[in-house]
């Protein structure tokens, strides 16, 4: 019987081995906390580093990228004004050159034209010299035959015909007066 009283007493507490125990417990306790606890929190608190590290990195780059893009953004507005200041400005030009080119035109037809009406009146000029020359060697002519006499002298020969082709124009102009 002292056997099977000795066996339900399972739940018996060993003082011996309950103070062995407390003490390997204690001394593990100690060298875990005071060798592999600080490893354990150096390590922690360097991968807390890390990582708020990494985090300030990304930041930054984050940052710079989105100061890189603003800046590339300010350059491609900055093109874009060029650009169109360009363009306006080429229009502009275009537009002096045709006008320029337009009043060289017309100044050069106002110059063509005024030639030719100089020209015109010279040949006029010259077809009535000839005509007053022709006229009056026929008027000089027939006169003679009239006459009977010849007009040698060139003089004399000029001043009738300037009277007859005045008295024409005169006769001219009063007949256009008339009507």
């Amino acid at each position: 019987m002292l056997g099977l009283a000795a066996e339900e007493n399972v739940l018996r507490i060993h003082i011996d081995e309950l103070v062995f125990g407390l003490i390997a417990f204690a001394v593990i306790f100690a060298l875990v906390y005071r060798y592999a606890v600080p490893r354990v929190t150096k390590m922690l608190d360097e991968r807390a580093d890390s990582i708020e590290g990494g985090i300030e990195r990304a930041k930054k780059a984050e940052a710079e990228a989105e100061e890189l893009r603003q800046q590339f953004k300010e350059k491609l507005e900055e093109a874009h004004r060029s650009y169109a200041a360009e363009l306006q400005k080429a229009s502009e030009q275009s537009a002096a050159i045709i006008a320029e080119a337009r009043e060289e035109a017309q100044a050069e037809a106002r110059r063509i034209i005024e030639a030719a009406h100089a020209q015109i009146e010279a040949d006029r000029q010259q077809a009535m010299e000839q005509l007053r020359a022709e006229i009056g060697a026929l008027s000089a002519e027939l006169a003679a035959r009239i006459v009977g006499e010849t007009l040698a002298d060139s003089a004399a020969q000029s001043r009738v015909i300037d009277r007859f082709l005045a008295e024409l124009e005169s006769g001219s102009t009063q007949q256009a007066e008339v009507r």
